[in-house]
């Protein structure tokens, strides 16, 4: 890793991303402060352990996803998920901690959003 303050721990809750992309800002989406305001709140107020990360060096690879195709479209896009270790490996790891945080975090946005 290369920022150890930024990265996802296993363990410590569903992981947002609020920002991805690749050279600076190509192909890439930053949801709004008062959109990740909107998610915190709700998370709180359900008792939902979540983090936050980033997805590593810029241009070094790996990270990928498609928020950037709904950015397009204007929406405020975060994504989110459990945190994996050797992602696309023979062997992957997570918490099962983690798994049911992230159940119980997307139960609460569909119910409160």
């Amino acid at each position: 890793s290369f920022d150890k303050k930024n990265v996802a721990y296993l363990g410590n809750g569903m992981v947002f991303n609020k920002f991805t992309g690749a050279r600076g800002k190509s192909g890439s989406n930053d949801a709004n402060a008062e959109y990740m305001g909107q998610i915190r709140t709700i998370f709180d107020k359900e008792n939902v352990h979540f983090q936050t990360a980033e997805l590593g060096k810029v241009d070094l690879g790996g990270g990928g996803t498609i928020a950037y195709i709904l950015a397009l479209y204007g929406m405020n896009v975060i994504d989110s998920g459990v945190a994996v270790l050797n992602m696309h490996a023979p062997w992957e790891a997570t918490s099962k901690a983690d798994v049911y945080e992230a159940k119980r975090g997307y139960m609460a946005f569909l119910k409160n959003a």
